[in-house]
């Protein structure tokens, strides 16, 4: 009876220390543009992972589509209504800023992913106009002097990560551009079709198509991610200009990369979406811990991988980029 006596306190006593450690453990919320982009469907994997390893409890939601700030405003009542102290959100677009104000006065700390916006407390991304630059770079020089006839797949209006990339491809295939801080796109005689993807595949086919009736020359195609390219690929396929159209793109996710290999697509700037999301979610918990709010941006890297490389632009191969894909290793 002793011995039974004391295996109860002793249960007690590790169901309390449990009760003590969930009240304890840090929520963090993590909210994404979609549930299908693979690019998020990553990050979401990468967050998940590291509150697993250090001990965090991670919410988790995302819009319909890119581009639903509504879903993503609810999701950010919700999370802070369910405890959530840190926020990590890849913004849909300013419409959740209001928002984003009004949890802050709250004490807690909204991180953004990926895409920028103003009033989050920090920043874990790409260079995305680093990442067009060097796409542009690669893309004048596959051209090898030819006139270029150029079709920009893009994300949406006004959104700074589509016009970060579109204005730094412009950049880097020296056309006209504006800097990394403008969210308006571009334009150039060279380009001579503009159409919106949504990073979608179905919707980046559609695009090309179109682009295609209203210059069935176009022999350079950029667009903002690997799903647009799939669709734009798909539409080239099926007018057979395949092999005579260079398709760049960003992102570096592993289907990508395979689609790199294959020459699909010629070349991609590699982005490392797991990295931010760990990030994000260790300064959740140390935000947690210590009442300290991280702040600033920080650059979580891009490097083009490239189908064949070319002289004088610096690229890695596919071998590496799918090591690299994502951030698996």
């Amino acid at each position: 009876m002793k011995n039974l006596g004391r295996t109860l306190v002793l249960s007690a006593v590790a169901i309390a220390a449990s009760a003590a450690f969930a009240q304890t453990q840090p929520v963090i919320g993590l909210i994404t543009k979609t549930e299908t982009n693979p690019f998020f469907v990553k990050m979401k994997e990468g967050a998940e992972a590291e509150a697993k390893k250090i001990g965090a409890k991670l919410l988790t939601a995302a819009g319909k589509q890119d581009g639903d700030t509504a879903g993503q405003i609810a999701a950010i009542e919700n999370m802070v209504s369910a405890g959530a102290k840190t926020i990590l959100l890849t913004s849909s677009g300013d419409a959740i800023i209001p928002t984003v104000k009004k949890v802050q006065a709250k004490g807690v700390q909204v991180i953004a992913l990926d895409s920028p916006f103003d009033g989050a407390d920090a920043l874990f991304a790409t260079d995305n106009y680093k990442a067009g630059v060097l796409i542009g770079q690669y893309a004048k020089a596959a051209l090898g002097g030819k006139p270029a006839k150029i079709a920009t797949l893009d994300l949406f209006p006004g959104h700074p990560v589509g016009a970060q990339r579109h204005n730094g491809f412009m950049k880097g295939f020296g056309l006209a551009a504006a800097d990394a801080k403008s969210n308006e796109l571009s334009k150039d005689a060279a380009v001579v079709c503009m159409a919106d993807s949504f990073g979608d595949p179905a919707k980046g086919q559609t695009a090309m198509e179109n682009c295609l009736q209203k210059n069935p020359d176009i022999n350079l195609v950029y667009t903002i991610n690997e799903p647009a390219a799939a669709g734009a690929f798909n539409a080239l396929k099926k007018a057979g200009k395949e092999k005579t159209v260079t398709i760049v793109s960003v992102d570096g996710g592993c289907q990508g990369i395979k689609d790199t290999a294959a020459g699909m697509i010629a070349a991609t700037s590699q982005q490392y979406p797991l990295k931010m999301a760990a990030m994000g979610v260790a300064a959740g918990v140390d935000y947690a811990k210590n009442g300290k709010k991280v702040s600033g941006y920080t650059d979580t890297g891009v490097t083009l991988i490239a189908h064949k490389a070319i002289a004088g632009v610096d690229s890695k191969d596919t071998k590496v980029g799918l090591d690299l894909c994502w951030g698996n290793k």
